[in-house]
């Protein structure tokens, strides 16, 4: 249960750190000059974000789980 509840934290961490890179990413990546910032706040939160908790918390899982 400690292992669980330790790789969710990993997982919160990673979302955030990858929400906030995702979102000056597409800031500086993006073509679009219209809603630039509703793009980037939408892909950060909704794209990379998850992507980024659901591998951390795979990893974690595996790394402690094989200690």
């Amino acid at each position: 249960m400690k292992i669980f509840v330790f790789c969710l934290f990993i997982a919160i961490a990673a979302y955030l750190i990858a929400a906030v890179g995702g979102y000056y990413l597409i800031t500086k990546l993006s073509s679009n000059s219209h809603d630039k910032s509703m793009e980037a706040s939408m892909t950060a939160a909704f794209i990379f974000g998850p992507i980024a908790a659901i591998i951390a918390f795979i990893v974690a899982y595996l790394m402690l789980r094989a200690n």
